[in-house]
């Protein structure tokens, strides 16, 4: 199979108001955890951008370590399993949430291989692979990622640029990166390490014109820049998904193909039924409910993060321990109650979704 085939037959995974709160009734003992809850996105009209098309949910992946710090692969293998069986449509695997700056090269490879094998093609694995000091490093460590099997390979976007370099650098360096990396399909990461590097309407042109880009993970925050995006990215290959958990129904109505969020990492299911129902106006009332119960909790679950995100799923009954490579700091007391307490409330949302309760 050619590598147009491979990517034309893979291609990887393609708009809300902030409703009622009940979560922070039910959250009453830590206030001081609710007080830093995010701003809320201002409002978008839903009338004319309610959109029938599939929106997906991709997992950011955790790594999981044994108590010796080393990858824990029976733990991932069953991480895996619990994303899929909760709706998952694909996997960022080596990614931020994975610690990737706290692996080894033979790590990051390892850890794609194994999802790309456990997935067995079901859906679509992606993984970052610019690392290295120069173009060229970045290049080779691009195909070596690609030959573990995934379906796209990801670019940090501040990894092709200096944070006082402007677009005309970033754009020469990835042209010369491109020359370098023959056809193999590649994605992008507003990643906030080394810095946040976002991506301007010409970058994004550039992108779309080069043949080469499938996915784009978005960090701005800003919906106005992300509409701007999506209409350059519309009809395009590329597709867009949103990584600001308070964005999700806005940016799904608005035609993001999915979401990649942190929150997912806690409870994928969740996701997985806003992507399938925020464009159903017979289900508005339930998604602007849902989307305020996230909002609210997500300056919650962020602390601490990852390790706040292991804790939730090992609740949860996946095997999986709540330390990490890239916090040495456990979880303070009341950070672990005001988990517990997101998760008691789970059921509720289950039951008000009518959402059977993955464990």
């Amino acid at each position: 199979m050619n590598t147009f085939d491979h990517y034309t037959r893979r291609i990887f995974l393609k708009k809300l108001s902030i409703g009622t709160l009940s979560l922070s009734a039910l959250m009453g003992l830590n206030q001081e955890l609710l007080s830093a809850v995010l701003p809320q996105p201002k409002l978008k009209p839903n009338a004319d951008i309610l959109k029938d098309s599939e929106k997906k949910f991709v997992p950011v992946m955790l790594t999981p370590f044994d108590s010796n710090l080393k990858i824990d692969f029976a733990a991932l293998t069953q991480l895996t399993d619990f994303y899929l069986a909760c709706g998952a449509k694909g996997f960022f695997a080596n990614c931020l949430s994975s610690e990737m700056y706290h692996l080894d090269n033979d790590e990051r490879l390892a850890l794609a291989r194994h999802v790309v094998n456990q997935v067995k093609g079901k859906v679509p694995v992606v993984a970052t692979g610019s690392f290295g000091d120069t173009i060229e490093e970045k290049a080779d460590f691009t195909k070596r990622m690609y030959e573990t099997g995934v379906d796209a390979v990801i670019l940090i976007t501040s990894h092709f640029a200096a944070k006082n370099e402007d677009d005309t650098t970033l754009i020469s360096n990835l042209e010369k990166f491109l020359s370098l990396t023959g056809n193999i399909p590649l994605g992008t990461y507003e990643c906030p390490s080394p810095y946040k590097r976002i991506i301007t309407p010409e970058v994004m042109r550039f992108m779309i014109s080069s043949k080469r880009f499938i996915y784009h993970k978005d960090t701005s925050l800003d919906l106005d820049k992300i509409e701007e995006k999506l209409a350059i990215t519309d009809d395009s290959p590329l597709e867009f998904y949103d990584a600001h958990t308070p964005n999700t129904m806005y940016s799904l109505q608005m035609g993001a193909r999915g979401m990649s969020c942190i929150a997912g990492n806690l409870y994928p299911e969740l996701f997985s039924w806003m992507c399938a129902n925020a464009s159903d106006p017979a289900k508005q009332a339930d998604v602007e409910w849902l989307q305020s119960e996230l909002t609210r909790a997500d300056s919650i679950i962020s602390q601490g993060y990852p390790t706040s995100a292991k804790y939730f799923l090992q609740k949860r009954g996946v095997p999986i321990l709540p330390i990490c490579r890239s916090k040495n700091t456990p979880l303070t007391t009341d950070q672990m109650l005001a988990l517990d307490k997101i998760y008691e409330t789970l059921p509720q949302w289950h039951e008000r979704l009518g959402i059977k309760l993955s464990s």
